[in-house]
């Protein structure tokens, strides 16, 4: 199996979670071992060599890939998570969504200044999610952020609200 051949294993959800929306559900292609496996094996090769030390991956697909990229790098994980279900001192920020207001947070001690940070999310819509993550990593002052999707919906342009000068991958594209 290779990179291209996940796309038919990802299902379309229409007017979910509200209409006009068409999901794409990855769990049908997680379900597959042989392509969760090369999902990971492409976000390794991805990040293998630029000393990543935390992978923060976003609720609740996020943190699928997310693991799994943290793993294979030998990188610790920070779950990035809807208010109130972080046990310690944490940060946030509010956000707007294609469908919707929402907020982030990080335990305020997740990530330090010797952190080389990827940012992982499931899927690049409109880039609200994603900006608001950057935004608390990066008032951690780490040393680099790179951020990372599994899917990129190309049509609603989120690359343009996410920081220019940050490195931005995307396995599939739609």
């Amino acid at each position: 199996m290779k990179l291209e051949d996940l796309k038919s294993l990802i299902r379309d959800i229409p007017d979910f979670p509200t209409k006009g929306i068409i999901f794409r559900d990855l769990t049908t292609m997680i379900k597959n071992p042989e392509a969760l496996h090369v999902m990971g094996e492409e976000l390794k090769e991805l990040y293998k060599d630029k000393g990543v030390t935390k992978v923060v991956g976003i609720e609740s697909r996020g943190f699928i890939g997310g693991s799994i990229l943290a793993f294979e790098l030998g990188a610790g994980f920070v779950p990035a998570r809807k208010p109130g279900k972080l046990p310690s001192v944490t940060i946030k920020k509010a956000f707007a969504k294609e469908y919707g207001v929402d907020t982030i947070e990080l335990h305020s001690d997740a990530i330090t200044p010797d952190d080389v940070v990827v940012l992982h999310d499931d899927l690049l819509a409109t880039g609200g999610t994603m900006e608001a993550c950057y935004e608390l990593v990066k008032s951690m002052n780490p040393k680099k952020i790179y951020i990372n999707f599994i899917v990129e919906l190309t049509a609603l342009n989120g690359r343009k609200n996410l920081p220019a000068d940050c490195e931005i991958t995307s396995l599939l594209k739609y």
